[in-house]
């Protein structure tokens, strides 16, 4: 596999670089590209962080631009701190466990949470005029609230729309019902431009899996995973004196990482309780989202325990991934993609509902020996304690599994901009 990504991987650098430089020599005529990306963040930290990546690497390429995250997720502009990036945070949205939505922090119903965080979406689209408008895996947006925005642009015909979908999305039988049930096909074909998987087809080939109208794979493209050792290039001091303040053992250590939180209380607790291998530390991040009575549990089990520590929140938990020898988490993406770039030794608890994504995921990269799997159904103390005392090496991640996904969109980028400047002079 190696072999074959190699060449691939070489033409999408020369492209892009050539593509830079035509872009690069045209920004001094015209203002910067604006881009403006979408997650609706409902529920986890998964969308915005990818999102947040996108546009840290747009922020440092030689593309000028100016980039606008339209995020769900208050602390989305807490941890920007390159010129020429910003956020506006919507009314918060939650979704449960179960799928249903409702408002987050207001007392509002759905249908006014979504009617005000469209209007709000649709107001900044008409102000910012981006070039290029990215929207992260929900065609329609968060119930719809994406559509007046998007029959707006569709006007317009001044801004590429590109849906942007992460490597796996659901179980083939649901996501054939679910997206028949809201037309997201039909959205494709009607709104977006191009469609970029952000994954590796050696993987999971979503085309084949899902077996989309022609249509829709015909504007199908996959950039590779995104490789998040690039977050360290953008920790500021204030995330690295975090860590220092809180003052973890110089030992080696294992990290329980849950997302953002909502649903990884059994996990955490679970590790809690395991046994850890001798001269091993264990630290829980708990995830903002984790309900304040969850928390406090967690503490307390710290408390009669001194190899033991459990922390809140961290703005950037790759410094502290970075530095652990051994990781069990739960599966979602962000979180899977950190665990290939820093190719740790990892046990994942993939969550099984509402969607069975993250278990299919870590179903492939355990077939591939590049993580280990548990089952929610036998998580119990022993069964982490069994994987902990385990001896293995980490997983050579790098010689099988495509991460060039931020250099492919920064290629695709170029492409697009460059094709339209092309365009222009000609209708002139």
């Amino acid at each position: 596999m190696k072999n074959l990504l190699t060449p691939v991987k070489e033409i999408a650098r020369t492209s892009a670089s050539i593509a830079s430089s035509e872009v690069s020599s045209l920004s001094s005529n015209a203002r910067k590209c604006r881009i403006a990306l979408y997650s609706h963040d409902t529920m986890g930290l998964g969308h915005k962080r990818r999102n947040l990546l996108i546009a840290q690497t747009l922020g440092c390429s030689d593309l000028e631009t100016d980039v606008l995250l339209i995020s769900g997720i208050q602390d989305a502009s807490n941890v920007i701190t390159l010129p020429g990036i910003d956020c506006l945070t919507l009314p918060a949205l939650h979704k449960n466990i179960d799928g249903q939505y409702q408002a987050r922090r207001l007392d509002l119903s759905l249908q006014e949470i979504i009617t005000l965080r469209s209007q709000v979406i649709l107001t900044t689209i008409k102000t910012f005029k981006p070039d290029i408008l990215i929207v992260d895996n929900v065609p329609r947006g968060a119930v719809r609230e994406l559509e007046p925005t998007l029959n707006y642009l569709r006007t317009q015909g001044k801004t590429h729309c590109i849906l942007g979908l992460r490597d796996v999305l659901d179980d083939p039988t649901s996501v054939h019902r679910d997206w028949k049930r809201i037309a997201n096909e039909e959205a494709i074909q009607t709104y977006y431009d191009a469609v970029w998987v952000y994954g590796d087809p050696a993987i999971y080939d979503l085309a084949q899996e899902y077996r989309f109208n022609p249509k829709t794979l015909a504007k199908l493209r996959y950039t590779g995973y995104l490789d998040q050792r690039n977050r360290l290039k953008f920790v500021d001091m204030d995330s690295v004196q975090a860590l220092k303040s809180l003052n973890l053992p110089s030992e080696r250590f294992v990290l329980c990482l849950v997302g953002g939180g909502q649903d990884g209380a059994r996990l955490a607790e679970t590790f809690a309780c395991a046994e850890l291998p001798p001269e091993m530390n264990g630290i829980i991040l708990t995830g903002p989202f984790m309900p304040p009575e969850v928390q406090q549990r967690l503490q307390k089990y710290a408390a009669k325990r001194s190899n033991l520590r459990v922390l809140k929140y961290l703005a950037e938990p790759t410094l502290l991934l970075n530095q652990a020898e051994r990781v069990i988490a739960m599966g979602g993406y962000n979180t899977t993609c950190e665990l290939l770039s820093f190719q740790k030794r990892s046990l994942i608890v993939p969550r099984i509902k509402p969607r069975r994504e993250q278990l299919i995921r870590a179903e492939r990269l355990e077939a591939l020996g590049l993580v280990d799997m548990l089952h929610p159904h036998h998580l119990k103390p022993q069964a982490l304690t069994d994987w902990l005392m385990q001896e293995g090496e980490p997983p050579q991640v790098r010689n099988c599994i495509d991460l060039d996904g931020l250099s492919r969109i920064l290629q695709f980028l170029n492409e697009i901009l460059t094709s339209a400047h092309h365009s222009s002079q000609q209708a002139s």
